[in-house]
């Protein structure tokens, strides 16, 4: 299920705002320059299915999205149970940091958390299969897809080299563990 929990930076513990349903979702983020959707989709696909399989099967959503945001590629990211230092991998993304380029998923299967830090707020916008989130270039934020992370995702870009996390040396994701148990 998909959430928003929207907090004041200087007090974790308390909500401001929590929401489920996809339109107050999409409306809040929209706010901040966040794009989020649910894609319902006919598309079903095995666990293990291959990213070519995954690619293929999410082509015509593909399409539309890249027409629109003038991305030129896709590609399929898994993380599971076989994932190669799942630790080294998590600890990467859980510092807050920004891109140069947006960055956009879709959530194929699996879950994990976008942290957000925008004008003294913290949105965290738990993703789940179908949601699709891109975060605008320059955007502060942080992702969690847990301990034990089963999750994947296409990754739509323009230059991958956008990717490349610039990290902002703020503590605030320490004070921000994503929620896992919905």
């Amino acid at each position: 299920m998909s959430l928003l929990t929207v907090y004041d930076e200087s007090t974790p513990g308390t909500p401001l705002l929590t929401a489920q349903d996809a339109p107050t979702i999409a409306r809040e983020l929209a706010a901040i320059g966040v794009r989020f959707e649910r894609w319902e989709s006919p598309v079903t696909l095995a666990d293990d299915a291959d990213s070519d399989a995954v690619l293929a099967a999410y082509r015509p959503y593909l399409d539309r999205l890249m027409g629109e945001s003038g991305a030129g590629t896709a590609d399929v990211i898994r993380i599971d149970a076989d994932t190669p230092n799942k630790p080294a991998l998590r600890a990467r993304f859980l510092s807050e940091h920004t891109h140069s380029e947006d960055e956009v998923r879709f959530f194929v299967r699996g879950e994990g958390s976008f942290i957000l830090h925008v004008e003294g707020r913290v949105y965290d916008a738990h993703c789940t299969r179908g949601d699709l989130i891109s975060v605008p270039t320059g955007i502060r934020h942080w992702f969690d897809a847990g301990e034990n992370p089963d999750v994947t995702a296409l990754r739509v870009f323009t230059d991958t080299t956008g990717w490349v996390a610039h990290y902002t040396g703020d503590p605030i994701a320490e004070r921000f563990p994503a929620r896992f148990a919905l």
